[in-house]
């Protein structure tokens, strides 16, 4: 079955506490790192284990490259990394195509029945909480947090290419190119799907007991959490694009809101497995509230545009009520957004563009524009109580069907 044990990290007080990290366009939670491993010192241990010297040098040495790698990006897991190697790959892009490496080996440990898959000790940290380690005898475990991981960089890279290119002068606005926003939905896909596949074939490979063992961040309700989130600022972007698009039609923009509202909801409900406390956990989930009551506001608004336009008796009441809900959403989404980046680590409020850039500007507009305003407007609980139901759709963005890959050639010739 394996065995667990948490401990406190002596080197703590060494590491520099992360306390502002910067302009982010994607929250990333900390990264979760990889602690040495002395594979040979556990390997005289197996007795008669089977393993050829050169296999167990490979596994080291892939292991070692991440562990290295992992400990340079720990300090800044969401800021800006544009620094580039001098072949041109951003140091992301190494570790990611460094664990992408190392799998295939490590596969070999958990597939097929391996009677080594709870030998090996692996222990992980984690730049949110750096006061505990864990350590697992279990394979499994090891390959859930490499698939974590993957999430994570994922994640910093879609941060990467949606932070806005400001320009200067007269015109000065905050852009994000139309590739970077394709680019960032494939990545979200992308990382959605090493999440739902960490759900649905690597936690139940886990003893029970184990799993019950497992840091709060590799809890399936987290898991799924990040899932949704990934998911839902996919959502997010394809708003941003269907809004800037001529033949986007408001039912479509409708529809891309209202399932937006979904996912956050959604992610909110498995994020709560979080613990109660200040700090990381606190942010993980005010970026989840902003985010939910963003997506009301621009489900709302849309909404009530297309009732606007409707010719039934009642329409144009209902119209009105989910307008002023919308207005209602979008001041609480700001008062969520300003909670979120004052809370440590602390976060820059980015400028505004894309969906939230929008919102910011239209619908103040047809609220002065469209109704005049009275006494009701300031009842904020009675805004809320007379705004429309949304209509109900069906999620259509999934993860990526993602498969590991094959077992490395040195396991069949070990």
């Amino acid at each position: 079955m394996g065995c667990f044990f948490s401990t406190p990290n002596e080197s703590r007080g060494r590491r520099r506490k992360l306390r502002n990290v910067g302009e982010i366009a994607v929250f990333v939670p900390g990264l979760r790192i990889p602690k040495p491993v002395d594979f040979f010192v556990q390997v005289t241990t197996l007795g008669d284990h089977g393993l050829s010297r050169s296999l167990v040098e490979r596994l080291s040495a892939l292991r070692t490259r991440i562990v290295v790698m992992a400990g340079q990006e720990a300090p800044m897991p969401t800021k800006p990394r544009r620094a580039a190697t001098q072949h041109g790959g951003s140091t992301l892009a190494d570790l990611q195509q460094a664990l992408e490496d190392y799998l295939p080996v490590l596969l070999g440990l958990v597939q097929n029945g391996n009677q080594l898959q709870n030998k090996f000790q692996f222990s992980w940290g984690n730049q949110e909480d750096d006061a505990e380690e864990t350590t697992m005898s279990n394979s499994w475990y090891e390959l859930l947090s490499v698939l974590h991981l993957m999430t994570m960089i994922s994640l910093s890279q879609a941060n990467l290419l949606l932070l806005p290119k400001t320009s200067t002068g007269d015109d000065y606005q905050s852009k994000v190119s139309e590739d970077c926003k394709r680019d960032s939905i494939d990545i979200f896909l992308k990382a959605a799907g090493y999440l739902d596949f960490a759900v649905h074939h690597v936690l139940p490979q886990l003893p029970h007991q184990l799993r019950k063992e497992l840091p709060v961040d590799l809890a399936e309700g987290v898991l799924r959490a990040f899932c949704l989130q990934a998911l839902g600022q996919g959502v997010d972007i394809q708003l941003g694009m269907a809004i800037d698009s001529v033949k986007a039609t408001l039912a479509v923009k409708r529809r891309f809101a209202c399932e937006l509202v979904k996912y956050w909801h959604q992610a909110q409900e498995n994020i709560q497995q979080l613990p109660p406390a200040n700090g990381w956990a606190a942010k993980h989930k005010l970026f989840f509230q902003w985010k939910y009551v963003e997506a009301k506001a621009a489900a709302y608004y849309f909404h009530g545009l297309i009732l606007d336009e409707g010719q039934t008796e009642g329409c144009n009441g209902m119209a009105v009520a989910a307008l002023r809900a919308a207005d209602e959403f979008l001041k609480q989404s700001k008062k969520a957004c300003e909670s979120f980046h004052m809370t440590t680590p602390l976060s820059r409020i980015p400028h505004l563009w894309g969906t939230s850039k929008y919102l910011s500007e239209k619908i103040p507009k047809d609220i002065s524009s469209r109704m005049q305003i009275n006494g009701d407007l300031h009842n904020h609980e009675l805004i809320l109580q007379m705004a429309p139901a949304l209509p109900d759709f069906a999620l259509s963005l999934n993860p990526d069907d993602y498969q590991l890959p094959s077992v490395d050639s040195s396991w069949i010739d070990n």
